[in-house]
């Protein structure tokens, strides 16, 4: 193996690693006072237009992203391949742009926490970005929960990083829990029932989704080029 080659291999590990690290930002409205209810509020509400901290969790949406984004694509080039493992690079890929899209469409206005901005979406009187934002977001989601799955099968099937393969079911199933649980909050908000803890859900969706991607990472690195001879033999 050349030295090169090598260092691409070990730069997967890096970007996803930071890339999950960056993901979890949010969880520094633990300590600043962003005025949004966590029990309630959406994730993207932080990075709202109107809100004070709005660029700042705009900017580490967009390095989550492009972080991501670009460990999916060095696992991609350097990484052994087979079908499920190509396709969960691929979903992870995805989730990765989406991510980085959606922090340039951030929404206007916090809906969950302000009764003018939900009645102005209500009616269809807030900007396009609303509605993009809605699509970029609900393609990143699908993307990770894809990626979940897909890299979930890789590593069972395959006999790769096997942390990955014991943990990762049991975080996949808890994904896809948390995502019923947003979806379901979503649904009851949107026709006026309140938001059901829609903050908890989703603000647990992605914790998940960064923890499945820090763990990937951790495995990945840790694999070294004994990744590489796995899968020549898989």
């Amino acid at each position: 193996m050349s030295v090169q080659t090598s260092k691409s291999r070990r730069a997967a590990p890096v970007l996803l690693m930071l890339g999950a690290v960056a993901y979890t930002a949010w969880v520094l409205e633990v300590v600043l006072s962003t005025g949004l209810d966590p029990v309630r509020t959406y994730v993207s509400e932080l990075a709202a237009a109107d809100q004070p901290l709005g660029g700042l969790f705009r900017a580490t949406d967009l390095f989550a992203g492009l972080l991501v984004l670009a460990g999916a694509l060095a696992a991609l080039r350097t990484l052994p391949r087979r079908p499920w493992v190509t396709a969960g690079w691929a979903a992870l890929a995805l989730f990765g742009a989406a991510t980085a899209v959606d922090s340039r469409l951030p929404l206007s206005c916090a809906p969950t926490s302000d009764p003018e901005c939900a009645a102005r979406e209500t009616a269809g009187l807030v900007p396009a970005t609303h509605t993009a934002h809605a699509i970029s977001s609900s393609l990143a989601m699908v993307g990770a929960l894809a990626a979940l799955v897909l890299l979930t099968v890789a590593a069972r099937r395959y006999g790769w990083w096997p942390p990955l393969g014991r943990l990762a079911p049991w975080l996949t199933a808890a994904e896809l829990a948390a995502t019923a649980w947003t979806l379901t909050s979503i649904a009851a908000f949107t026709e006026g029932h309140g938001t059901w803890a829609l903050g908890v859900g989703q603000r647990l969706q992605v914790l998940l989704v960064a923890l499945y991607v820090g763990l990937l990472a951790w495995c990945v690195g840790r694999a070294g080029t004994t990744t590489g001879r796995e899968g020549d033999t898989a």
